[in-house]
């Protein structure tokens, strides 16, 4: 079996899965470190040729961070891809069971199941926390309807302001998001890269939390140490 992944969470989970069956990833595919395969370009630019000539028997995507156009092209060159829709916790789970099968593991790895032993024992949260939760600035965006990582906070106890918005990642003005004075912004490192110096600052007087964006919005093995690794950063920003 020979897979292209573009999408970094599920090259991670093949990588650990299917030793092997990598042949090419994305630019942004950043775990296991030290991974050896063919780059191919972005999520949201991959190079159709360069995929080609790798002949994969399968490439796997994202409807969220992949562009149809670009999946087509490769579906036009006889490329078979798989194409994953994850909008919640269960569906991780559900999703990335069907893509290990289809990309050769040769069983349903351990890490899946003890993340998802991890999800379905969580407790039932004391409190829960109102959170802002931008995901980009100029403009600024958040995450609104319907998103895996909002169902991931969610289950942490953590409702955020725009959860009911119609748009999935909603763009809002910096203003309309302080006046909503939530409990704790919550900042990622993902897409968008806010630290200490880069984000905080446009919410004086709110607290923030630096959270990593890997647990917050990948589906993979990291999905097994989420919890503890948000909780953990919602707990420094509001101690």
């Amino acid at each position: 079996m020979r897979v292209v992944s573009l999408v970094p969470s599920l090259t991670e989970a093949v990588a650990r899965s299917a030793p092997g069956a990598l042949v090419g990833a994305t630019d942004w595919c950043t775990h296991p470190p030290g991974l050896d395969v063919v780059r191919v370009g972005g999520t949201k630019n991959p190079k159709p040729d360069r995929i080609v000539s790798l002949a994969p028997d399968l490439v796997i995507a994202n409807e969220e961070e992949n562009r149809e156009s670009d999946l087509a092209a490769l579906r036009a060159a006889g490329v078979q891809v798989l194409v994953t829709e994850i909008r919640d916790v269960p569906g991780a789970f559900r999703e990335l069971a069907r893509v290990l099968d289809a990309c050769g593991a040769a069983a349903r790895p351990r890490w899946l199941d003890e993340a998802e032993d991890t999800w379905s024992s969580l407790p039932r949260p004391v409190t829960r926390l109102t959170a802002v939760v931008p995901i980009w600035r100029r403009p600024w965006m958040v995450l609104g309807r319907d998103t895996f990582a909002g169902d991931v906070l969610a289950r942490l106890g953590v409702d955020h302001v725009h959860a009911a918005h119609p748009d999935r990642y909603p763009r809002i003005p910096l203003e309309e998001l302080r006046a909503a004075v939530p409990d704790v912004v919550i900042l990622p490192d993902e897409p968008y890269r806010f630290t200490a110096d880069d984000g905080p600052e446009a919410f004086p007087g709110l607290p923030c939390a630096l959270v990593s964006g890997r647990h917050l919005t990948w589906y993979g093995p990291s999905l097994a140490e989420a919890p503890r690794v948000l909780d953990r950063a919602l707990r420094a920003a509001r101690p």
